[in-house]
């Protein structure tokens, strides 16, 4: 810049003896344009032909000229009463060329670069490239790449031209070595410093990046420091300084600070004020602050939340609750006051939705619990959003209340949704051992098309089975929430044509029935239906005892009607992926009159969510099962039993394996023995949630770690020497003894095509006897 301000300090000096005598322009020619158009100059310049102008009136035209910028020399001459402006436009720039960068994209360095003024075909400038250098080291100063450096090289090009070539050493983020915090005396170092995200170098700082020193980080270890002591009575705590030392290699980082605690504050009385709108002895209840505890500022605001949250229940959406705390400096204490001001009622103009690409407004706007034209009511917006997440047709549900213009008592709510895949479909071609040629389809949505309504369609063929079902449920059959739903099924199985240890028999099933669905609240429903179902068997060469008894002795064609009512409840937070709240329900099902067996099941499900902190939550699930026969002895009928392992029951345990044995078939008395379930089942199990590592987007992906149980029993078990439980586990008494446990580590995904889950689990204490598998997946089944 110096340079550029030489000519004019010259042409100040030197204008007394170019022009000792005033004159009038006659004319004005310029020289040395090359880019700069005329216009340009004449436009910058304060003379005009016709001025008289003397020494004063030129040196301001000059300035004028150089404050453009587009010049970095302006010489002014006269030839008779003609003025002549020579100039030297400065260079523009032809090229900026990048090098050594990677923690900052080239891309948004280039923006910066242009918004300080440098691009290509823009006017160089030297002061404006040294600026834009400092800016970029402070940069990555403020990242902790102490030891970055930048060089600049303007080369000249022709026409006028240069073009700039930054060369970036970034350098490396420099580790702390050490945090420390000085002044502290009521709580230890440790305590503190363990809030900090600015951490020493551990053994696995290299995966977390929380040894690497930022200012933004520092920044925020502060606040967090200083709110601890805030929340916990200290009101007077200060930061009294800050040290970051580097070492001379500008690698290691040192970070003291030090602190003044002060005195320890307790509350001394509580107070409300203002026009609380509700009861007091109301308001008094949501009252976190009490005399005589120690003033923490969190419980105050979060006192003050609680209030505004129930104004807001009300319809007073813009009521301001503030508390004001009252030092006393002579015996440490705090009076808190709630200063109340509920402000006008409001009322919902609009509700609008946002983001709904596939899914009709219709089937988000009868979720709605907030009504249009009704007053604002906090908790309903809030419980409407709830039941948008419920649906599990959203990866991502967002509200918000905006004031309407030119009113002061109306709102719009506006909802905002990011869809997600809601259903499955498959494709299957493939041949397997022992089963054959497999061809296959199926399409389960629980969102068709948008209504919100849910369908399943599916066929199936191999060698051993073909297998047609079809499933329709509407959730809203009627206005109020009443939901009907049908299904239809056939399906015809010879298991003595699959080459695998299965008992070998035929069956030829096919039914449909209905069912009516009933809400009693937001939260529960109660559900009826009636089903009809022919079932036809055959045994096969290697049939084992238990069926050919129960064939001997009930038939071998049954026709069975079955009624079924439930009961369940739901507080989830979300319909897929929930990691708050909880949800169980009942259901028992039994054959009616005019059915060739009588028998009745109940099966209770149960799951609940426990956060453990903002990223972990602890999941607690159990699922029961039980069925008899009505006065009768015997066992429900085999095809009715319940089973157990693989994924959605025990883990580590091959599907359906674990419970009682069936005995070999008479053909084959050497025949393993195989999995004939029972008709009592025992599932449940605990699983810690955790964040997948390196991936922010968490919405469509869960892992856990879990801790499986379960088995079956039967309790009709015909062989009389194996009731004892001792070589027949299961098959007896029920006895949580025989147990099956496992542990692993499982993984949920939610894709386009549906669910896919994948576990890895290690049993517990298996037997000789159970059938065992480490991995396991399944397509549509989310855990």
């Amino acid at each position: 810049m110096k340079r550029y301000l030489l000519p004019a300090l010259l042409l100040i000096l030197l204008a007394p003896m170019a022009f000792a005598d005033a004159f009038r322009i006659s004319d004005i020619r310029i020289n040395g344009l090359q880019r700069v158009s005329a216009g340009s100059v004449f436009a910058a310049l304060p003379l005009n032909i016709g001025d008289e102008v003397d020494d004063q009136t030129l040196v301001e035209a000059s300035r004028s000229l150089f404050r453009t910028g587009f010049f970095q020399d302006i010489q002014l001459g006269r030839e008779n009463d003609v003025l002549v402006i020579t100039v030297v436009e400065r260079p523009s720039i032809a090229a900026i060329e990048l090098e050594g960068n990677k923690a900052i994209e080239s891309d948004d360095l280039l923006d910066g670069l242009r918004l300080a003024g440098l691009s290509e075909g823009e006017i160089f400038q030297q002061a404006t490239l040294e600026g834009v250098r400092n800016e970029l080291l402070r940069q990555y100063v403020a990242q902790g790449r102490y030891s970055a450096d930048i060089e600049t090289d303007v080369i000249a090009e022709p026409r006028n031209r240069v073009s700039i070539k930054i060369q970036i050493d970034e350098g490396s983020v420099a580790s702390i070595k050490n945090v420390n915090v000085v002044g502290n005396t009521v709580f230890d170092t440790e305590e503190l410093v363990d809030m900090f995200e600015l951490k020493s170098s551990g053994w696995l700082s290299f995966l977390r990046s929380d040894d690497k020193y930022s200012r933004e980080k520092l920044s925020g270890d502060l606040e967090r420091l200083r709110s601890w002591y805030l929340d916990r009575g200290y009101i007077n705590m200060n930061i009294a300084s800050t040290q970051v030392t580097i070492t001379p290699d500008k690698k290691n980082v040192y970070v003291t600070v030090n602190i003044d605690e002060g005195e320890l504050y307790t509350v001394s009385d509580v107070n409300l004020s203002g026009d609380l709108i509700v009861a007091e002895d109301e308001v008094r209840r949501l009252l976190l602050v009490e005399p005589g505890q120690v003033f923490s500022r969190q419980v105050m605001t979060a006192t003050s939340e609680l209030i505004t949250r129930r104004l807001g229940n009300e319809g007073y959406t813009f009521a301001n609750v503030n508390g004001i705390p009252e030092i006393n400096e002579e015996d440490q204490s705090v009076g808190v006051t709630f200063f109340v001001d509920p402000g006008k009622r409001a009322y919902v103009n609009r509700i609008n939705f946002r983001g709904n690409t596939k899914t009709e407004d219709e089937v988000l706007r009868r979720e709605m619990r907030q009504m249009e034209g009704g007053w604002a009511s906090t908790y309903l917006i809030d419980q409407s959003k709830v039941r948008l997440e419920r649906l599990g047709f959203f990866k991502e549900v967002d509200v918000e209340t905006v004031p309407v213009p030119g009113a002061d008592d109306l709102i719009d709510v506006n909802y905002t949704v990011e869809e997600q895949p809601s259903g499955s479909i498959t494709a299957s071609l493939g041949f397997a051992q022992g089963t054959g040629l497999i061809l296959g389809g199926s399409i389960s949505q629980n969102n068709f098309f948008g209504t919100g309504n849910r369908v399943s369609l599916s066929a199936n063929r191999s060698e051993y089975q073909t297998a047609l079902s079809f499933g329709f449920l509407d959730p809203y059959f009627t206005a109020d929430g009443v939901s009907l739903g049908y299904n239809a099924f056939y399906r015809a199985t010879d298991y003595d044509k699959l080459n695998v240890d299965v008992s070998s028999y035929s069956v030829d099933s096919y039914g449909g029935g209905f069912n009516i669905g009933y809400p009693i609240s937001d939260t529960s429903r109660l559900s009826f239906g009636l089903s009809a179902q022919q079932d036809d068997i055959q045994t096969g060469s290697f049939t084992v005892q238990e069926i050919d008894q129960f064939l001997d002795r009930e038939g071998d064609s049954f026709t069975n009607f079955k009624f079924n009512a439930g009961w369940s409840q739901s507080t989830l937070n979300r319909g897929v992926f929930p990691d708050r709240g909880s949800s169980q329900s009942v259901n028992f099902e039994t054959t009616i009159p005019g059915s060739d067996l009588q028998f009745y099941k109940v099966d209770y499900r149960a799951q609940r969510y426990f956060p453990v902190s903002e990223d972990f939550t602890l999941r607690l699930h159990g699922n029961l099962g039980f069925a008899r026969r009505f006065g009768s002895t015997q066992s429900v009928p085999f095809y009715e039993h319940y089973y157990a392992g693989g994924i959605g029951s025990v883990r580590g345990y091959r599907e359906s394996s674990l419970g009682p044995r069936s005995t070999p078939a008479a053909a084959d008395p050497d025949k393993d023995e195989l999995p004939f379930g029972g008709n009592i089942k025992v599932v449940g199990g605990g699983e810690l949630i955790f964040p997948v590592p390196f991936i922010k987007d968490q919405s469509s992906l869960r892992t856990v770690l879990f801790l499986d149980a379960g088995n079956v029993y039967d309790t009709y078990c015909s062989r009389d020497v194996l009731t004892n439980g001792e070589d027949n586990p299961g098959c007896g008494e029920v006895d949580l003894g025989n147990l099956r446990y496992s542990a692993g580590l499982g993984l949920s995904w939610l894709t386009a095509l549906g669910p896919l889950g994948f576990s890895l689990a290690v049993p517990l204490n298996s037997q000789s006897e159970d059938d065992t598998q480490v991995f396991q997946f399944t397509l549509g089944q989310t855990f």
